[in-house]
């Protein structure tokens, strides 16, 4: 099965090609990095290049898999957009991953960890799971404060790909993971997995899971 994995949900923006068969893992025929900010205009174009250049064309494509989430309002609104209208014309199943459960695969520790990504403000988008071989499963995610993470986090590791925020859990004397941040090629085996094992949406149902409301939201409800 070929699939097509995006991440638009900041800086760190890619696709990549991956072919993905039962029982195995997918492998990764080539990652492209996307330069944040132009993701709009990027991104079919170097999806169609991809393609191209593996000798494939939109129709060879078996499956999607997409970030969904947490990021930037406007980068995942491109990228699942994309994603819906070719899942859509080439009726094709969608694998939504998690950037936080893309996190917390990458992590070597085993128990409870808090996998933390940081959203600015002085905010955190946790993941709490627990890990028990090479079996991940998700308990909860939420925005939290740095105060509130680091007071919560218990016996838990802090896993993040963030060096300023395993820095600051290190001051505070917090057992932390520090990870590579997750780019399309772990999105493409998460999202493999996900669609082998039945777990699609249709583009109907892919929505971006933001955990934090938008700006405008934040601003209309001060104004009242």
């Amino acid at each position: 099965m070929l699939l097509l994995a995006t991440d638009t949900s900041g800086k760190h923006g890619s696709i990549a090609l991956a072919e993905c068969g039962p029982g195995d893992e997918c492998r990764i025929l080539e990652l492209v990095p996307l330069t944040g900010g132009t993701f709009s205009a990027q991104l079919v174009p170097q999806i169609a290049a991809l393609l191209a250049k593996h000798g494939f064309t939109k129709r060879d494509i078996g499956a999607f898999a997409v970030a969904s989430g947490p990021g930037s309002f406007t980068g995942l609104r491109v990228g699942l957009a994309a994603i819906k209208a070719l899942s859509e014309v080439l009726e094709k199943p969608i694998a939504a991953v998690s950037l936080l459960e893309a996190v917390a695969e990458s992590s070597r520790s085993q128990g409870k960890i808090l996998a933390a990504l940081d959203a600015g403000r002085n905010e955190v988008y946790v993941t709490e799971c627990e890990i028990k071989g090479s079996e991940t499963r998700l308990i909860s995610g939420r925005l939290m404060t740095r105060e509130q993470c680091f007071e919560t986090t218990g016996d838990a590791t802090i896993v993040t790909p963030d060096q300023g925020l395993a820095e600051a859990a290190r001051l505070k004397g917090l057992r932390t993971e520090v990870v590579e941040h997750p780019l399309s090629d772990a999105i493409a085996r998460l999202g493999g997995r996900k669609i082998l094992a039945g777990q699609t949406v249709s583009p109907e149902e892919l929505e971006a899971n933001y955990i934090r409301r938008s700006d405008a939201e934040i601003f209309a409800r001060s104004s009242f």
